[in-house]
């Protein structure tokens, strides 16, 4: 007998492969519009997250800058008094005190060049002065008035007197300049029982 199969002989009869469906679970059924919303969604989330912390960041920035530029601004304020005591100073030297050989002499020296070493400072610092001129127009920006001064030498609304210099730091108002405002002078009450028309 021969170990070769008979290629005569009949094949085995094999059955089918046939899948069961009755115990099978029905495949899931995808909704493609939720989906779509859904994944919509997450992207319109993502954008406004993205958008906040944007805007968070350049919020920081800011803040860092002004914490920057105005850091000072308290140590400043208190200095100011010493700028306006030093300008004080300097302007009550006479000038024969200047013009003298001595003490005296140096003394005002000294206090002038302390005034102007101050200032420099300031400017290096950002800060500067608010000098107003008689005449100029009254600004509630920059002008504090602390009184009124009748007269017919400026125009109402417009600066009359100095009292004290103001002071901005960069942009900031550090003081306002202290100034009288002027108002139109009153005409001159007449005596009872003077006819004005005559």
């Amino acid at each position: 007998m021969s170990d070769k199969p008979d290629e005569n002989a009949a094949a085995p009869d094999i059955p089918p492969v046939v899948e069961e469906t009755a115990d099978a679970e029905p495949a899931p059924t995808v909704d493609v519009e939720a989906l779509q919303a859904e994944l919509e969604a997450a992207k319109d989330g993502l954008l406004r997250v993205r958008a906040d912390m944007e805007n968070l960041r350049k919020r920081t920035e800011r803040e860092v800058d002004d914490a920057r530029r105005y850091a000072v601004t308290t140590f400043a304020r208190d200095l100011l008094e010493v700028s306006d005591n030093l300008a004080r100073a300097v302007a009550s030297i006479p000038g024969e005190v200047r013009e003298a050989e001595g003490w005296a002499a140096n003394l005002a020296t000294g206090v002038d060049m302390t005034e102007r070493t101050l200032l420099t400072v300031f400017e290096k610092h950002k800060i500067s002065r608010i000098a107003p001129e008689k005449g100029e127009k009254f600004d509630h920006q920059r002008h504090q008035a602390m009184f009124e001064v009748p007269t017919d030498a400026h125009p109402p609304g417009t600066v009359a007197e100095v009292m004290a210099v103001g002071y901005l730091i960069a942009d900031r108002l550090l003081r306002p300049a202290m100034v009288g405002v002027a108002k139109a002078a009153q005409p001159a009450p007449t005596a009872p029982g003077v006819d004005q028309d005559a």
